[in-house]
């Protein structure tokens, strides 16, 4: 039923991707560069930011939240009508990898998020020694996770490597499970 609702809601092409992660992960860099704006100049976010870009045909609405400590108890305002879970991860950051998992343990389990599917953006891969992608698939138990579609990519905000490869993952995977056409 949740399926047919989406699509019938969907028809006109447009998605709500919801951008998640530990503070310091990303997500505004990499929104940034999607946008081909200038990612020399970033700034903790601290509320939200929606960027809306076209994109193969869709209208993708990004919405960046904070992902400071005392922001997560908010981010559950952001989930109705949630398309895509997009989860950034600190590729360099070992030291929080299990405030990571716990935190995206806690996403996967939330109702109103039952029906997104997640990409998994491992940001920040062009850096020296930072964690490979089977160590975090490893570290956030990538593979335990049943009650989602789901998808790794090491990518770089920075670089902008990979950014592209993501929108389409999430693309084709509304088309497959969530548009009529």
């Amino acid at each position: 039923m949740l399926s047919i609702l989406r699509k019938a809601r969907l028809k006109d092409k447009e998605m709500r991707i919801l951008m998640l992660g530990l503070d310091n992960a990303g997500k505004t860099t990499i929104v940034k560069q999607i946008m081909n704006e200038d990612v020399t100049t970033v700034s903790p976010t601290l509320g939200f930011i929606i960027k809306t870009i076209d994109f193969d045909g869709y209208r993708l609405n990004i919405w960046d939240v904070g992902g400071q400590k005392t922001l997560r108890s908010y981010w559950k305002n952001y989930f109705e009508k949630t398309d895509t879970l997009v989860w950034v991860v600190d590729a360099t950051d070992r030291l929080r990898v299990d405030d990571c998992r716990d935190e995206l343990a806690g996403l996967l389990l939330e109702e109103r998020l039952m029906g997104a599917s997640l990409l998994v953006f491992l940001n920040k891969t062009d850096v020296g020694g930072c964690m490979t992608q089977d160590e975090v698939r490893q570290n956030l138990r990538l593979d335990s996770i049943k009650t989602h579609k789901w998808t790794i990519l090491p990518c770089s905000g920075m670089t902008g490597a990979n950014l592209r490869e993501g929108l389409n993952w999430v693309v084709q995977d509304a088309k497959d499970r969530l548009f009529l056409y």
